[in-house]
């Protein structure tokens, strides 16, 4: 069987995996990353959804926006996914909430123009 990358939520309520491969991931300093994660970027992992699936539990569903929806558990309250109608093939997942998120170092920023102008590359 193939290796598969798992995470989940700080409390273990929610659970999944998906593929190993080389997906594209970044920061992403958007005001509403900033805003539903209470933190001053997101770091997430970009996959195709037919790799990905919940071995345990379910996330809640926040409609973030028109375009966006957004899943989190609603035992702890840790923040896990984004899918939107742009790239509804595709799932991000938030690279803190990987079992090893060590292996993930993003390779991009995204809406720089948002970025807090104290976060450096050295925080």
């Amino acid at each position: 069987m193939d290796e598969r990358i798992e995470g989940g939520c700080f409390c273990g309520s929610v659970r999944y995996n998906f593929e190993r491969n080389n997906y594209l991931s970044v920061n992403c300093h958007c005001s509403t990353c900033r805003r539903i994660s209470a933190a001053p970027f997101v770091s997430w992992v970009a996959l195709p959804l037919s790799c990905f699936q919940y071995t345990q539990g379910e996330p809640k569903k926040l409609n973030s926006s028109s375009h966006a929806k957004r899943y989190f558990c609603e035992e702890c309250g840790t923040p896990l996914a984004f899918k939107s109608k742009e790239d509804p093939e595709d799932i991000n997942i938030t690279i803190c909430s990987l079992d090893k998120p060590q292996n993930f170092e993003p390779k991009a920023e995204i809406y720089i123009d948002d970025k807090l102008s104290w976060v450096t590359k050295d925080s």
